[in-house]
């Protein structure tokens, strides 16, 4: 029974607030197939959870996004 959590920023969506609701079960297709495809998992028994983080809750090397990339230009 497997369990895939993916987890996105709110940003980049079509309307600034992260994945559309036809990407997002793009997603869920797309890793159900995999997992189905390489592992032999029934789709039936594989949960796929998609959490948007809020931009500022999200950090890389230490540091918030935001500043992470004004540093790395």
């Amino acid at each position: 029974m497997p369990y895939v959590n993916i987890k996105v920023t709110r940003e980049g969506g079509p309307d600034g607030t992260g994945p559309s609701a036809e990407q997002k079960a793009q997603l869920i297709r797309g890793v159900t197939d995999l997992l189905q495809k390489v592992l032999g998992k029934s789709p039936a028994t594989t949960f796929v959870v998609i959490n948007e983080i809020p931009l500022e809750d999200w950090g890389i090397g230490g540091l918030p996004v935001q500043e992470y990339r004004r540093q790395a230009r």
